[in-house]
């Protein structure tokens, strides 16, 4: 397995931007799908987005599409999530999960389970206020 370290996290307003990163430990990043999820206060984790071992593709929940951006960085194996227009109802702790994967460019058919992931970093809070 990978260790993952979140960082970035913390206290936005609405409208405003966070980029989170995770940081990978290891010589193998580059051999893992790599997924955000999220988990808010009373409500069970939720998928956020996902990236291929390439980068090449990428998944996003609806609540995501149009304002998150996933990336990485296998060279210096770090995981990025830029977030943009957040509100209020994105306040969570937010998880990075890795999972290793034979395929390079494509994503897994369940890239979006958090049942598929056995590697996650200890979470970091994202609050955004109204």
């Amino acid at each position: 397995q990978v260790q993952l370290v979140e960082s970035g996290g913390g206290l936005v307003q609405a409208g405003g931007s966070l980029r989170l990163s995770c940081a990978a430990s290891g010589r193998t990043f580059s051999a893992y799908i790599m997924g955000w999820f999220r988990q808010a206060p009373g409500k069970d984790r939720e998928f956020v987005a996902a990236i291929s071992r390439s980068g090449e593709s990428t998944l996003y929940a609806d609540s995501a599409k149009g304002r998150f951006t996933i990336s990485r960085d296998n060279a210096e194996n770090t995981l990025s999530l830029q977030m943009n227009s957040l509100k209020p109802e994105d306040t969570a702790d937010y998880y990075c999960a890795g999972q290793r994967y034979v395929a390079f460019t494509r994503l897994a058919a369940n890239s979006d389970s958090a049942q598929m992931y056995d590697s996650w970093g200890q979470g970091i809070r994202v609050t955004v206020s109204s």
